[in-house]
């Protein structure tokens, strides 16, 4: 087919070039600048029923969104639902997910209790935000703490959780038991703050035979830092059928107990501490 002008006069020839270019992977523009051919309609009658390369294929945004609307089309959602969590149109949903099984109508008060059941899951999720945000702002008014911080707490800790002498039973020695992990950090520290040395303490974990004893043992025995080979034997805590426990898990890694050697005159300054808080302390005016 001739063209009027003379550069087109062989067509045929012309378009069986394009083609190959078009077939090695060259954009119209590229092919354009080849061939110098600047007549877009003659451009398109040469590369005519050619499809072009993928790579000139420009992306469609609406792809994501139709994937996650025939996703969740398929999820048993209806239109409505679709259209507010994507923010497309009902007639574009419609388009997509034409070929999928409409899904099954649910009954309208397992719809309401569904629908009950999610806002109350924000709202369980609103009040665990701002729990975690006031733990952590009570966490940084406490700052960094002195000596005389952790002296204090320590006696107060101990009085709270250690053990103590009676006049029925004497016992004066230091023996410590918790099952917190950040409860026993501060013990140590405030051990290791009176001069205590770590070769005069001694570990032993206590907990129910249907836990995992030796799992449990490890883990205290990483915490406090020593070999689990230097750990005490352990305690079985007997557990009574008729009642239910509630410290089950895989948390659930019983007590440790940190015994002090030649404790007695430790544990006497223990106590004088106590007391001297106790005789120290005055009448709260109400205000932190």
């Amino acid at each position: 087919m001739a063209h009027a002008h003379g550069k087109y006069a062989d067509f045929e020839g012309l378009r069986e070039q394009a083609l190959t270019l078009r077939r090695a992977g060259l954009s119209r523009r590229q092919i354009r600048d080849r061939l110098h051919v600047h007549n877009n309609d003659i451009l398109n009658r040469l590369l005519e029923g050619e499809p072009p390369p993928e790579w000139t294929k420009r992306p469609n945004a609406k792809d994501d969104v139709r994937g996650r609307a025939r996703e969740l089309r398929l999820q048993g959602w209806t239109y409505d639902q679709i259209q507010a969590e994507l923010g497309c149109s009902k007639s574009s949903i419609s388009l997509w997910v034409r070929d999928l099984p409409k899904p099954e109508r649910r009954d309208p008060s397992e719809q309401a209790k569904l629908a009950a059941r999610k806002r109350w899951e924000h709202e369980l999720a609103v009040r665990d935000e701002e729990r975690q945000r006031t733990k952590a702002a009570a966490a940084a008014e406490i700052g960094e703490m002195s000596d005389r911080d952790l002296f204090m707490t320590g006696v107060a800790l101990y009085w709270a959780e250690g053990g103590k002498d009676k006049p029925y039973a004497r016992r004066e020695n230091v023996q410590f038991v918790n099952s917190d992990p950040g409860v026993i950090r501060v013990y140590l520290s405030w051990l290791n703050l009176l001069g205590v040395d770590r070769d005069r303490l001694r570990y032993r974990v206590m907990i129910h035979l249907t836990a995992d004893v030796e799992g449990a043992n490890r883990y205290w025995a990483d915490l406090v830092g020593v070999d689990v080979s230097l750990f005490q034997r352990t305690t079985i805590k007997k557990h009574n059928p008729k009642t239910i426990r509630k410290n089950v898990g895989e948390n659930y890694r019983g007590c440790l107990v940190i015994g002090v050697l030649q404790s007695a005159d430790l544990y006497r300054r223990i106590e004088g501490w106590w007391n001297g808080i106790v005789l120290g302390s005055k009448p709260s005016s109400g205000k932190v």
